[in-house]
């Protein structure tokens, strides 16, 4: 687990140019003053980033680097040491996706996709366990997401290569476990977010892409992974939606198959028609020149808050007060018998 230092903790964290990447930076400098690395491929967004840091109270250091080079994301986690001291976590987001049926995507685009949100992440983490293991401490969190469990139409590179995060997030946890590592690692279960992605994907369908309502903003995401970081779970939930994906799909796939047949490509489309020009983050950043922040374009009716979240994180607290009313209850029977 994260080691319990009196200095500010020192964090890196891919796709920290937007969305729940720079969300997250943003939470872990209010919460501790965090220093932090951040990773990704767009300049721009990466210096506002830092900016948004500084003012929370952490420091930044900015490092261009595509997370599909392993020997990039090996130099940049060697220079936040240099500068920053031990990394305690370390956060993968990247991510990439392209959203169209799988008889419309070419071979290449299903390849970046998956060397971006899946090989990315085993990249971040072996540069975090080169260092973490010989000291045997420190805490990995890795953002996974309900359709890493539970496939759905159109985002077949998506939900394949979270698959694929799910399978390796489960294989290292129990090898460090046979070790005995003290080195923890936590998944992160997202539902849909109102991030930049739904502006930067590659979209291969007849309207522009938008998130699976109901969708959160990305602090609500950003809340729980700072949260993971400190906890030893062996996954955090985040948002109903991702709760009755996960249980629904265990349940009765077959009634999930059926629902998203019907839903699932009027549900992930806008009324608007994709533009002729659109241009799309899948091979080169859209945000190296001009930043655009972290939030998409659908903060109208994007949820700021998840009960179920805090619950998640207030649990003791909770069966404390449901034991002490049993209790109370309890008490109160016998004393009227």
């Amino acid at each position: 687990m994260m080691a319990n230092v009196q200095r500010p903790p020192v964090v890196v964290i891919t796709g920290a140019s937007a969305g729940v990447g720079r969300a997250t930076a943003r939470a872990f400098a209010a919460d501790s003053g965090a220093r932090i690395g951040l990773i990704a491929r767009g300049r721009a967004g990466l210096e506002g980033a830092a900016d948004e840091v500084r003012q929370a109270g952490g420091d930044a250091l900015v490092l261009p680097c595509d997370v599909v080079d392993p020997d990039a994301v090996e130099a940049a986690a060697a220079r936040v040491e240099e500068q920053f001291g031990p990394i305690d976590v370390w956060v993968n987001v990247a991510m990439t996706a392209v959203i169209g049926e799988v008889a419309d995507t070419p071979p290449e685009e299903f390849r970046r996709v998956t060397e971006v949100t899946y090989l990315g992440a085993v990249h971040g983490a072996q540069a975090a366990l080169r260092r973490m293991l010989a000291r045997d401490q420190g805490k990995i969190v890795q953002v996974g997401s309900a359709l890493g469990r539970r496939g759905i139409p159109l985002q077949a590179t998506y939900c394949g290569a979270k698959h694929a995060v799910q399978g390796f997030v489960e294989s290292l946890r129990t090898e460090l476990m046979h070790h005995g590592s003290k080195v923890g690692l936590t998944i992160v279960q997202l539902p849909g977010l109102n991030t930049t992605q739904f502006t930067w994907v590659r979209a291969r369908t007849p309207n522009r892409p938008r998130p699976v309502a109901p969708a959160y903003e990305p602090e609500v995401a950003a809340r729980a992974i700072v949260w993971a970081a400190a906890h030893n779970r062996r996954e955090v939930w985040v948002g109903l939606p991702t709760c009755y994906t996960i249980l629904g799909n265990r349940v009765a796939p077959w009634v999930a198959d059926r629902y998203l047949a019907m839903t699932g490509f009027k549900g992930q489309q806008t009324d608007q028609p994709v533009e002729p020009d659109r241009r799309d983050y899948l091979f080169a950043p859209l945000d190296d020149d001009e930043d655009h922040g972290f939030r998409g374009p659908f903060s109208d009716e994007a949820r700021g808050s998840s009960v179920q979240l805090r619950l998640t994180m207030h649990r003791r607290a909770l069966a404390s007060v449901l034991a002490g009313a049993v209790a109370t209850a309890c008490v109160a029977v016998v004393r009227g018998s």
